[in-house]
């Protein structure tokens, strides 16, 4: 049967509970080993998709649609798999789901509870998941911090589901901060046995720690903290701040993470194989060439809201040997000419990547156009495609103010528009043009020689597309659509081909880069910016 790994965590949020997830699925697949990620989140909300980036970050994309935690993207990186709607649960959804049932009098009458009702919701959902293709392992991460109040009813089902499986079936992580005191030097491990206390009430005793640490964890720390919190001094895991997420993996590999989890499952030791893992590592930190790339978008002021952008990026990066730096501009500041050339006369690069709303729009068309009049390797991604297709009509195609009628639904040239399907939609939560659509690739183009096929699954997550009306005539003027919809009635591709590099897509690419196997479209860009750069 599936073995359940429970990870929690203690004393502070944004730990890298998900990277530490991650990288545990990592070393078991490592160990040939199947593995399915799950994320509890304790948010009343249905799903982080009307959700601001500002608040949370990046909304990940699954193949089925599902807009999720961008944990779900670290999950599928690490491990190199397809998640789906099931392997985001939140407490919004479970709530959604009880109340659905109880109006359908499936409850019979009977006053439906936190115990059993809502537990019951958030086991059938682990159920569920191990159900889907049966994996050796599932490890359920845990959002926020114990001792929040929303987090409870995911507790106690994992005390309950825990009882009802038996102990040696699954096991609980807990992840704390050891905080560091320099003016003494000393590392505090109070923190994180008062969170283990916390943990302990509510039923659940961990068996084992992992502790983010700014320095090494010593000897007597490892010892106190094995001590009252009741962990074998094997299973008390230091994960110290590392230059790069592609680490983790390794560095918990050396302190046998995976045996003392298997040992304490009692599974039996696979020997890891992790040599593609360790080149991977080793071009990381053994770059021979640097690049700056320029990622012009609205949310700048929260990196993580374009998590998977970067992460793809870098992926680009890693398979040329070459450092990715990013160069965070934000479009609203982007207002005149000389903001411009200020701006990006220094990057090897350009990526506009998606979003929502007017606000930034005119900074984003002021960047791609500096891009197609510079021959400034180019990537726009969903809004970056729309934006590029009415920059391309204001200033090469004479239409002056064309829009999307997004942005101004009195414009006379409308050559960005709502989805056929979109018009009769009244509400924003799970409405969009969601999930992976095939796409057919014209032959003798830049994506052509990117995919090296004629036809491509890709993820979406839009209302709007190029609209056909200005299809003939922004041809005319040199804009090349590269691929489309099967049946050919929608855009999905555009580009320049008198440009080096200058493509956009409607689709979002970056939720399909791996770090051992960077996405086509990405490494075309880096591999432009490479050949400008170094004149190859």
């Amino acid at each position: 049967m599936t073995k359940y790994i429970f990870i929690t965590g203690g004393v502070v949020s944004s730990l890298g509970k998900g990277i530490i997830a991650a990288s545990l699925g990592r070393l078991l697949v490592s160990r040939g080993f199947s593995v399915s990620i799950q994320k509890f989140d304790p948010y009343i909300n249905v799903d982080p998709g009307t959700m601001s980036p500002f608040q949370h970050g990046e909304v990940f994309v699954c193949e089925d649609g599902a807009e999720t935690d961008l944990d779900l993207g670290h999950y599928e990186r690490f491990t190199d798999s397809y998640l789906s709607q099931i392997n985001n649960v939140t407490s919004g959804s479970v709530y959604q789901t009880v109340i659905n049932k109880e109006r359908k009098g499936e409850y019979l009458g009977a006053t439906v509870q936190m115990i059993p009702h809502i537990t019951g919701e958030i086991k059938s959902r682990l159920i569920l998941a191990s159900k889907r293709n049966n994996p050796d392992f599932l490890i359920a991460e845990v959002g926020g911090t114990i001792g929040d109040i929303e987090s409870l009813p995911f507790i106690e089902a994992i005390r309950q589901f825990r009882s009802e499986i038996g102990y040696q079936n699954s096991m609980s992580i807990h992840v704390t901060l050891l905080p560091y005191l320099p003016t003494s030097g000393e590392l505090k491990t109070k923190p994180s046995q008062h969170s283990v206390n916390v943990l302990r009430s509510y039923g659940i005793q961990p068996e084992m720690l992992v502790l983010r640490t700014q320095v090494p964890l010593g000897k007597t720390e490892r010892e106190k903290l094995a001590l009252f919190c009741s962990v074998n001094k094997d299973s008390v895991i230091e994960c110290k701040d590392m230059k790069s997420i592609y680490e983790v993996p390794l560095y918990l590999e050396k302190q046998n993470m995976t045996s003392q989890v298997l040992k304490t499952l009692g599974v039996e030791e696979k020997e890891p194989n992790l040599n593609d893992w360790e080149n991977l590592v080793y071009r990381i930190n053994n770059p021979n060439k640097e690049l700056t790339i320029a990622l012009a978008g609205k949310y700048t002021e929260l990196n993580d809201a374009y998590i998977s952008v970067v992460e793809s990026l870098k992926h680009a990066g890693f398979k040329n040997s070459a450092k990715i730096n990013i160069k965070w501009i934000a479009s609203e500041d982007i207002l005149q000419d000389e903001d411009v050339k200020k701006h990006l006369a220094d990057v090897d690069g350009i990526v506009v990547p998606g979003g929502f709303g007017v606000r930034g729009i005119e900074g984003k068309l002021k960047v791609i156009k500096y891009a197609r009049e510079n021959n400034v390797p180019y990537l726009g991604l969903c809004l970056g495609m729309q934006c590029a297709v009415i920059e391309f009509a204001r200033n090469v195609a004479g239409l002056n103010n064309a829009n999307s009628t997004e942005f101004d639904k009195n414009s006379e040239y409308k050559v960005v528009d709502l989805l056929e399907e979109q018009k009769n939609i009244a509400g924003y939560g799970a409405t969009m043009r969601l999930g992976s659509y095939p796409c057919k690739i014209m032959p003798e183009t830049k994506a052509n020689h990117a995919y090296n096929s004629e036809l491509i699954l890709e993820r979406h997550r839009h209302r709007f597309e190029f609209n056909n009306q200005y299809k003939d005539l922004l041809i005319s003027k040199g804009l090349v659509i590269s691929g489309t919809s099967p049946d050919g009635l929608l855009a999905e591709i555009i580009e320049l081909p008198q440009n080096d590099w200058f493509v956009a897509c409607q689709f979002h690419p970056e939720f399909k880069s791996r770090p051992q196997n960077p996405h086509p479209l990405f490494l075309g860009l880096i591999n432009a910016a490479i050949k400008r750069k170094f004149d190859l």
